[in-house]
């Protein structure tokens, strides 16, 4: 039977080329060194709670029971926000209490949210990625819950709600414009709609010729505004935050 080590993602706007992320890791290899660490995603729009919130959402369904996501997309760092543990659908996810880990809460058919009261020695006022969360993500990991000091279960300070986002919350380097619309609301002739360019579905990329701008269902399950060969990002202008509008077909 193979042996499957615990797992603990990670999901920040640290940026991959900078030096925080590796000093995660550090931590994570002394308060876990068993666990497996993946980097689900460290180019999370910075600053941008509410986009963030709906594409850590999106990338949720994927994660397996049992594992523990360290999501930190965290402005106020420092501030009165507080650092909280979310159990969702047997998913752990750590992080501070600002919205975050709100939309993964409200559309999990179980959620409970504690406060987490484990505060290390030393804990600068910003990095409490490394400092707190990282170390509190290898110690549920490891199962050590009395450790982390878990509150009483209680609904998050700040909620973004389980509904759609209709706005651009990720563009990758193809220049393909993630929104946070999720497909299966979306009728299969609905129009998109940014600025003044409407955006008709297509299946898939092969499906229509060079160039072509469509939306279409992403992996992840998102409506997505793409291009054929080229950057709609770029055609179209487009950046996180960009405002979607949905059309309905006609009957």
């Amino acid at each position: 039977m193979p042996y499957n080590p615990p797992v603990i993602f990670l999901f920040t706007d640290f940026g991959a080329a900078d030096l925080y992320v590796g000093q995660v890791k550090a931590v994570l290899q002394q308060y876990a060194p068993e666990a497996r660490v993946v980097d689900l995603l460290h180019e999370a729009p910075a600053f941008n709670i509410k986009a963030s919130a709906h594409l850590l959402a999106a990338l949720a369904g994927q994660l397996p029971a049992g594992s523990v996501t360290m999501a930190v997309v965290d402005p106020g760092v420092g501030g009165e926000r507080k650092p909280v543990a979310v159990l969702a659908d047997d998913r752990w996810f750590v992080g501070p209490d600002n919205g975050l880990m709100s939309v993964v809460a409200a559309r999990a058919e179980r959620a409970e949210a504690h406060v987490i009261g484990w505060r290390p020695k030393k804990l600068t006022a910003s990095f409490h990625g490394r400092d707190l969360f990282a170390p509190v993500a290898g110690m549920l990991v490891r199962g050590d819950r009395k450790a982390v000091k878990l509150g009483k279960s209680r609904s998050l300070t700040v909620g973004l709600g389980a509904t759609d986002l209709a706005e651009v919350v990720y563009v990758d380097h193809y220049g393909n414009a993630m929104t946070g619309l999720r497909a299966s609301g979306l009728r299969r002739k609905a129009t998109l709609v940014v600025g003044r360019r409407r955006i008709e579905r297509a299946r898939v990329f092969s499906d229509v010729g060079a160039g072509k701008i469509f939306w279409y269902e992403n992996s992840l399950g998102l409506a997505e505004i793409a291009a054929r060969g080229a950057s709609a990002a770029a055609a179209l202008a487009l950046a996180v935050g960009a405002s979607v509008r949905v059309v309905a077909p006609s009957p």
